[in-house]
């Protein structure tokens, strides 16, 4: 019973470390996938920045829904990043991405952080907690795309 129990630990992991890449059979869906994962994310977070900036009324419970959704979809579009996804269809990711990737991961990995933070402010229901938590975010995200966005 071990044993088996060891095979299928071995399996999982074996299949957890495949690269993201290999979700995508051409890099066209990869980069697909990451765009349209980084559009959603930006639709939720624009609503969110609406009502930091006063440009919307702020109603908390619909901050707290767009911000748990910005937090779970920060998790989504590094996968389609994968090698060989510089190229297959219109995209304005710089080269840099994959000469710099650990780099670009970093930030990545903060904006994930902050969005993490995001969604914890907007459960408070405090205005200015949600406010302050969103421009962080806002400058983590700003930080990646002056570094690997082209305009």
């Amino acid at each position: 019973m071990k044993a088996l129990a060891a095979v299928a630990l071995s399996l999982a992991a074996a299949a957890y470390a495949v690269p993201a890449a290999a979700q995508f059979e051409k890099a066209e869906d990869a980069i697909k996938y990451r765009q349209s994962a980084l559009f959603v994310m930006g639709q939720h977070f624009g609503r969110i920045g609406a009502m930091a900036n006063g440009k919307a009324p702020f109603d908390a419970k619909a901050a707290q829904e767009n911000a748990d959704i910005v937090a779970q979809l920060a998790k989504l579009p590094w996968a389609g990043f994968g090698p060989g996804t510089d190229k297959g269809r219109e995209t304005r990711a710089k080269p840099e991405i994959w000469t710099e990737h650990a780099k670009f991961r970093e930030l990545a990995d903060n904006l994930g952080a902050e969005t993490v933070k995001l969604a914890a402010a907007a459960k408070t229901g405090d205005l200015g907690k949600l406010k302050a938590a969103f421009g962080e975010t806002a400058k983590s995200c700003k930080a990646c795309h002056d570094n690997y966005r082209n305009k």
